[in-house]
């Protein structure tokens, strides 16, 4: 978050963590981000009522912001050594010491630069030198640790047919007591699937959930700048606890699962066993869980986990939130042309004005939610078959509705109401084939726009007259002026007899006036 404004949702993030009197300490280090930002919001919220009013939504606060914390622009200094860059590089790998290379910059280059600045350079350059750990025990009902492992080809009772599985553990760091389930993938639903029955498998929640950074929970994995999903997120605040993404290639920051989770259960469980399929491997871990795993002697606690967990752990969990969390994912769509996302292989409209910009979308099991800079722009229900369309007529533009909704009745009836013979032009382009003719008819109707309703009911007469239907004949009538020609010959009415073919119903039997859209 250094030297730039955070995203609103990773500052809403911080704030919660303030309102649950996080330290400073704590969430920098979640959050990765320095103390001093922390400090700087923590200031802000202070000042403007934040931390004892209700946690504001992402577009209030992102308003709130913009009005109260205005954002300087970061500084931007290169190093003075970028230029010698190659130089220094072959020197490091000679074995040349930083104060040597200094020296060197100077006698050659004139160099203007500390010492300093070199060092720190060649720091950059470098990976440092392996770190001492120390292991650190959690409270009860503190800490949680995830990770997901890849165990194998599993069946799938549904297709019947063998597919990489992976366990899923979430094991207590006080207890050890773990739950474990097997999967087909890591998509985010998946993932918080397994959230949802461990914390019910448990009876309560934990105050934080440590992880690695997978896919499905973390966006990236960058060391200073973890972008948690927003689906994770939503679970988090609605059971309660906190996210701590271990650090990349760090996974002694989360031993506990690591070592005596996903590598005991493959060990231990899944070595020398065979499953009928995803389902019975599933019933069976939750049997080992609670009488194998859950009562042996932890080789670190030197304690039975479930003994452990049920005398101490237990009872201090947080609560079950009354409602189980609604699963819903979300995901960043671009919006088309055609005023449509694409979002799980079906098409979701939103509105016209956002053609080219990227909406975030949020699916739940039976509705589809669209978002841009955090106001809500579109709703559909989930759609329920691929290539599905759902779209909402208000998201098109205007010119474009009147030939999307219309249907041949609709025509028939905005025919009727220019005049007989326009109806009588109508009818008998739709006597044949209602839906091969239905753009022509449109192209007809529409000249009523630029000509205006009564010339188009003469043009219609004198095309009657010389029976020339076509709409290229009716252009020329208007284009010239014909129309205002007395015509001999009166326009006739409707008749099965003169427009339709022999035995044919009228097309009004097959579309009735009260469906369709306007052909206006």
């Amino acid at each position: 978050m250094a030297g730039r404004r955070a995203d609103v949702l990773e500052i809403r993030e911080l704030i919660r963590r303030l309102q649950l009197d996080e330290t400073d300490r704590q969430i920098a280090r979640d959050l990765q981000v320095s103390r001093k930002t922390v400090r700087k919001y923590r200031r802000w919220a202070q000042q403007h009522d934040v931390l004892t009013a209700p946690l504001p939504d992402a577009a209030t606060l992102q308003a709130q912001l913009k009005t109260t914390l205005p954002v300087s622009p970061p500084p931007t200094i290169p190093s003075k050594v970028t230029p010698f860059r190659d130089q220094v590089v072959t020197l490091r790998q000679r074995g040349v010491e930083c104060r040597a290379i200094y020296d060197i910059l100077r006698e050659q280059h004139a160099f203007a630069g500390s010492y300093g600045s070199v060092y720190r350079f060649v720091r950059h350059l470098e990976p440092r030198t392996p770190e001492a750990y120390v292991r650190v025990e959690t409270g009860p009902a503190e800490e949680a640790q995830v990770d997901f492992g890849y165990a194998g080809l599993l069946r799938d009772p549904d297709t019947e047919t063998l597919r990489k599985a992976w366990v899923f553990v979430m094991t207590l760091s006080f207890s050890r007591h773990s739950y474990v389930e097997f999967v087909f993938d890591q998509e985010v639903d998946t993932w918080l699937r397994c959230h949802r029955r461990a914390f019910e498998w448990f009876g309560g929640v934990v105050r934080r959930v440590v992880l690695d950074n997978l896919k499905a929970a973390i966006v990236h994995a960058a060391l200073y700048d973890p972008v948690v999903q927003r689906a994770y997120r939503e679970c988090a605040e609605h059971y309660g606890f906190l996210i701590s993404p271990c650090r990349p290639r760090t996974p002694e920051h989360k031993g506990k699962v690591e070592q005596g989770g996903v590598h005991y259960v493959k060990r231990n469980f899944l070595a020398g066993r065979a499953f009928r399929d995803v389902r019975d491997a599933n019933e069976r871990v939750w049997v080992w869980c609670m009488e194998t795993a859950g009562r042996r002697i932890h080789g670190t606690t030197k304690e039975v986990p479930l003994a452990r967990f049920d005398t101490i752990e237990r009872e201090l969990l947080l609560p079950l939130p009354a409602t189980p969390y609604a699963l819903a994912t979300w995901k960043q769509a671009k919006l088309h042309p055609d005023c449509h996302v694409v979002f799980d292989h079906a098409f979701y409209s939103a509105p016209h004005r956002l053609i080219g910009q990227r909406l975030w979308v949020r699916a739940a099991d039976t509705s589809v939610r669209m978002f841009h800079q955090h106001e809500l722009v579109a709703t559909h229900p989930r759609a329920t078959r691929r290539g599905e369309r759902l779209t909402n007529p208000d998201h098109l533009p205007p010119a474009k509705v009147a030939g999307l909704l219309a249907t041949p009745a609709s025509c028939v009836q905005r025919a009727g109401e220019i005049g007989p013979a326009t109806s009588e032009v109508v009818g008998r382009l739709l006597g044949e084939r209602p839906l091969d003719r239905l753009r022509t008819v449109l192209g007809i109707l529409k000249l009523a726009h630029k000509f205006g309703p009564r010339r188009l009911e003469a043009a219609c007469a004198r095309a009657v007259q010389y029976d020339d239907l076509t709409y290229g004949t009716l252009k020329r009538i208007l284009d010239r002026g014909l129309d205002q020609n007395a015509v001999s010959v009166t326009a006739r009415p409707l008749t099965a007899a003169t427009t339709l073919p022999l035995f044919a119903r009228p097309v009004t039997d097959f579309f009735p006036s009260t469906g369709g859209g306007s052909c206006n």
